[in-house]
């Protein structure tokens, strides 16, 4: 019965570790036919439901049993409470009728410290409604909901009706596209004809609300230049005056044309820190933010005082509608020029024998993947590099980095690999966060999944290494050694390359491209070259490396 409840709610994909106290719901499940992805570690099952999220725009299922398959799960739910993604986690909780249980603990306060939801299934003739209820809260509040049930109660006999309850899909209010007010389309416009360096910057909620065409209207209408947050990367890939992303991963240029900014415009973006919503990346400008719920303070910051409360692509079309056609000097063909051809890292390094600039790999990479491939970007120093492919649309990227973690590079590709069945999965990872959960290599060869994983190999964490030899200390708890991810892959029954040419780059591609299936591809880059974000917070990084 839980099952069905479950099927009812269209879960297609369900991301699993068995154990005890889930799986004979989670046979039930697969036997009802429901795709089964069965992983090696709890947290790849929530971190992959989180990739899946995101790419279906549905709620993300995974399941876990009791005690330590809840615990391991938590460091991925803050990630998704952060990046409000909806997903719905069967749980199983120790069993009622035992007065001790070895795996026996408290979940609830765990799961609920994480800022995600739990609901413990005690009575077992509430159970649909309460798995129905989670599926609406998922997709209401946009957050992780655990739904803990003690295996023995899973087990006992239904007893109450066959009927389930009317599934959450018909439940939703259909909310239309909220339309701006007139008068704050007026006051937003008299600011914006009174600028003359606009930055029309987007977020993951333009992008959602299908805003790029309107945002690119506005830029243009007022001479202004484009940008994105890191998760929208590639909304506007291909227009000139785009300078990439906005925040921590920008560009020489970007930085350089953000400081002459007189007014940034915020569409559908949360202004985090590291997306410069305080206003870090331009000092000069005002900020307006145009969102169906704009902020004045975000993560501990003054972000905009201007704001126009509006569906993004709603609010932007009434803007331009509203706006002379007015135009500035700011915007030329020297300018584009400029973005066109400007590296987005001109720091100069020596790189030793047998080792590649990270730069280099990206910009090799960036020429031979086809278009068509999806992309899943990692955390960790690496990611800075892998950031800089511009040529990439953003409907075929992700990055999901809202807690910081390393690690969950692995899950993500596995979660876009099942929403899109049918595509190439590349997953750009580093070293460190590859080995944390390498034992998905082995999920990912089982499963069949079209994923070709690019290692950005130091033989360190980069991060940590960059940032105690700029501040003077040893470096022997964050360098290793350059361990062979090929022959690692190999091991798994998975092709493995150690590229040490990148001009054998285009083979290599149209070899994978034709053959399928799973690789991993091992770059030795230099552990020498300091990420632009790295140079600026830890200033004495790029003299000391």
């Amino acid at each position: 019965m839980l099952a069905r409840a479950f099927m009812q709610e269209d879960v297609g994909t369900c991301f699993a570790l068995l154990g005890d106290a889930n799986m004979n719901w989670a046979t039930r499940l697969g036997e009802a036919g429901c795709r089964m992805v069965y992983v090696r570690h709890e947290h790849c099952a929530v971190a992959a439901a989180m990739a899946y999220a995101r790419k279906t725009s549905e709620v993300g299922v995974a399941t876990v049993t009791c005690g330590p398959g809840v615990t391991q799960v938590i460091t991925a739910l803050p990630a998704a409470v952060r990046a409000r993604l909806p997903l719905v986690v069967f749980a199983g909780e120790s069993p009622l009728k035992m007065g001790w249980y070895n795996q026996a603990i408290d979940q609830a306060p765990l799961i609920t410290a994480t800022g995600a939801a739990y609901h413990s299934a005690h009575l077992p003739e509430r159970m649909p409604v309460l798995v129905r209820d989670a599926f609406l809260q998922a997709r209401r509040e946009r957050r992780p909901v655990f739904i803990g049930v003690p295996f023995d109660l899973q087990d006992g006999p239904w007893a109450g009706p066959d009927r389930l309850p009317v599934p959450s899909a018909r439940l939703l209010p259909r909310a239309s596209p909220m339309p701006p007010h007139p008068d704050d389309v007026a006051r937003a416009a008299a600011l914006v004809a009174a600028a003359r360096r606009v930055v029309v910057m987007a977020g993951l909620g333009a992008a959602e609300a299908g805003a790029a065409a309107a945002c690119r209207a506005l830029a243009e209408r007022t001479g202004g230049i484009l940008t994105t947050t890191l998760p929208a990367r590639g909304l506007f890939h291909d227009d000139p005056f785009c300078i990439g992303i906005t925040g921590s991963f920008s560009t020489e240029v970007g930085l350089e044309l953000l400081a002459e900014a007189d007014l940034a415009i915020v569409v559908g973006a949360s202004l985090a820190f590291h997306a410069g919503g305080g206003g870090q990346l331009w000092k000069k400008a005002q900020t307006l933010h145009i969102d169906i719920d704009p902020l004045a303070v975000s993560q501990g910051q003054e972000v905009a005082r201007h704001h126009l409360r509006a569906d993004a692509r709603l609010g932007v079309e009434a803007l331009v509608a509203a706006l002379p056609a007015q135009g500035s000097p700011w915007r030329s063909e020297a300018m584009a020029r400029r973005i066109r051809d400007t590296p987005p890292d001109s720091h100069a390094y020596e790189i030793p024998p047998g080792r590649h600039d990270p730069r280099a790999v990206v910009a090799a990479l960036e020429k031979a993947l086809p278009a068509d491939w999806e992309t899943v970007n990692s955390s960790g120093h690496c990611s800075w590099f892998f950031a800089q492919m511009p040529s990439r649309a953003q409907e075929r990227f992700l990055s999901i980095r809202e807690f910081g973690a390393i690690g969950n590079g692995i899950s993500f590709a596995m979660g876009v690999a099942a929403a899109r069945p049918q595509s190439t999965v590349v997953l750009f990872d580093g070293d460190g966060s590859l080995l944390m959960h390498v034992q998905e290599l082995e999920t990912i060869k089982r499963h069949r999944m079209n994923i070709l994983i690019v290692v950005m190999n130091d033989g360190a964490y980069g991060s940590e290494v960059h940032k105690m030899r700029a501040e003077g200390m040893a470096e022997d708890g964050a360098v290793f050694d350059y361990c062979d991810f090929a022959a690692i892959a190999r091991g798994f029954g998975m092709a493995g390359e150690n590229v040490r040419d990148l001009d054998d780059l285009p083979r290599l591609v149209a070899e994978f491209g034709r053959r399928g299936g799973a690789a991993v591809w091992d770059f030795h880059v230099s552990d020498k070259v300091v990420s632009p974000i790295m140079r600026r917070s830890h200033g004495g990084a790029h003299r000391k490396a």
